[in-house]
């Protein structure tokens, strides 16, 4: 089997590190770009759709059909936000290209970056949370061949790209700490991306991918 990847937010710190690790892995085929601006790469087995509007991909839904795996790693943070508004950039603008790329690809595998703490009843106290609960919920009734939430902790970036956030290059030299203090919370960007890789190859038992599942799966043989 050879992998046709979407990727999302490619022009932030997981998509670019997804991105990255499906370039250079032989069994990754094709890998399309879906962004409001350019992730700013070019490679052989690199295209890019550049839409500004992610609530209405109308427009381009033809050019998401045949793909078997979506890797989607765009995401907004939940600080000063209310709500509502979170609920919007996160529920919404997810749940739209999903259910397009469901109707369009029914043998995907679609990989949802989600985040340590997130709470698959909806009803807890952290509002962030919440919403990504629902999210995910709402991801695994879609009619994908299979679809997978990843829950990254801390993550020491990849050396060399653009788009490390700036709290991660400062405290990047602190992974081996962490590593040792929070075993279950911390793995490699580049894990990150091996796993999504290896979970559309290999499947996985479990569709809700804490840290340590993530680990594990990045090391398959």
């Amino acid at each position: 089997m050879k992998i046709k990847a979407i990727i999302t937010g490619a022009s932030g710190m997981v998509g670019e590190g997804v991105l990255h690790e499906c370039l250079l892995h032989p069994d990754v085929e094709e890998v399309v770009i879906v962004g409001r601006r350019t992730a700013g790469y070019t490679h052989p087995k690199l295209k890019e759709i550049i839409h500004p509007d992610f609530y209405d991909l109308t427009a381009i839904k033809d050019q998401l059909k045949g793909y078997n795996a979506c890797y989607f790693c765009l995401g907004a943070s939940s600080i000063g936000m209310n709500e509502k508004d979170y609920h919007h950039v996160t529920y919404d603008l997810t749940m739209h290209m999903a259910t397009i790329l469901a109707d369009q690809n029914p043998g995907m595998t679609f990989c949802y970056v989600s985040g340590s703490g997130t709470d698959s009843t909806e009803h807890g106290k952290m509002m962030w949370a919440r919403v990504k609960g629902q999210t995910e919920n709402d991801l695994m009734r879609l009619s994908f061949k299979a679809a997978y939430m990843f829950r990254p902790g801390f993550m020491r970036p990849t050396k060399g790209l653009k788009h490390i956030l700036k709290g991660y290059k400062f405290l990047g030299w602190l992974y081996p700490v962490f590593k040792v203090l929070f075993p279950g919370k911390v793995s490699t960007l580049q894990e990150v991306g091996w796993a999504m890789i290896n979970v559309t190859l290999k499947g996985y038992e479990k569709q809700i991918l804490e840290v340590k599942d993530i680990i594990k799966l990045a090391h398959t043989a």
